[in-house]
């Protein structure tokens, strides 16, 4: 696993305690070449080693300096995203009528200015030398050109302004890092909380667990080269249009 990068891969995962997070951990800890980190937003799991809300610039900051002393990662993934949650009266939007600007702002802020503050404090504290890659989970829907049936404003938005801060950051880092590459990640439909009320429409054979869907993004994540850098990847290696 993570073959095409140097050993042992030094990996930090954001939003392990979620259902594709958990999955990119339980298959990375099982890696005997990989120096595994885990990050979460609560304390829910002995073996998470920080604590960060990637909605608060300053926890982000410290989450950066209290890692600034470990050796360099050669991979980080941001497995965070929020759809729908009813406690915040978050839900995806049918119509233009549904819209609440609080519940928008919100998806906003953990879609879209979450991992561009992950980009901000984290990427300057990945290695130089070897491959490295950080990534961002992504969605289809995110694409402005594949939008074919309209709806879910505010995840389409998010996802968008998402897959825009990947292109641009990847634009910036190659100036100096050729080898540092910014990835957007569309995983499929997972059986996890976030797309539970809306499988009922997915095949089975199109609806993955957690284990399935992470081992498949670290496949891709193994063959990404530097020309992918600043895309969105399905997770059978395909390019997502913009």
């Amino acid at each position: 696993m993570l073959e095409s990068f140097s050993s042992p891969a030094h990996v930090l995962i954001i939003g392990a305690s979620g259902g594709l997070g958990a999955g990119f951990c339980e298959l990375l800890e099982a890696a005997p070449n990989v120096h595994l980190v885990r990050v979460a937003r609560r304390q829910n799991d002995p073996k998470v080693a920080h604590i960060c809300d990637i909605c608060d610039e300053s926890s982000v900051a410290d989450l950066a300096d209290a890692l600034k002393n470990q050796p360099p990662f050669q991979l980080i993934i941001n497995a965070t995203g929020v759809l729908h949650d009813r406690a915040l009266e978050i839900a995806p939007e049918k119509s233009l009528n549904q819209i609440n600007a609080a519940s928008m702002a919100r998806v906003l802020q953990v879609n879209s200015i979450g991992p561009a503050l992950i980009c901000k404090y984290l990427l300057p504290l990945m290695a130089t030398s070897g491959k490295a890659v950080m990534a961002h989970l992504s969605a289809r829907v995110g694409s402005i050109s594949d939008n074919q049936l309209g709806g879910w404003y505010s995840y389409r938005a998010a996802k968008a302004a998402q897959n825009m801060i990947v292109k641009t950051a990847a634009l910036e880092v190659a100036r100096r890092h050729p080898n540092k590459l910014v990835l957007g990640l569309h995983p499929g439909t997972v059986d996890t909380g976030l797309s539970a009320p809306f499988q009922s429409a997915v095949a089975q054979q199109k609806l993955f667990t957690p284990l399935q869907s992470a081992g498949y993004l670290l496949n891709v994540i193994d063959q990404a080269q530097a020309s992918d850098s600043g895309h969105v990847l399905a997770f059978d290696g395909q390019i997502i249009p913009a």
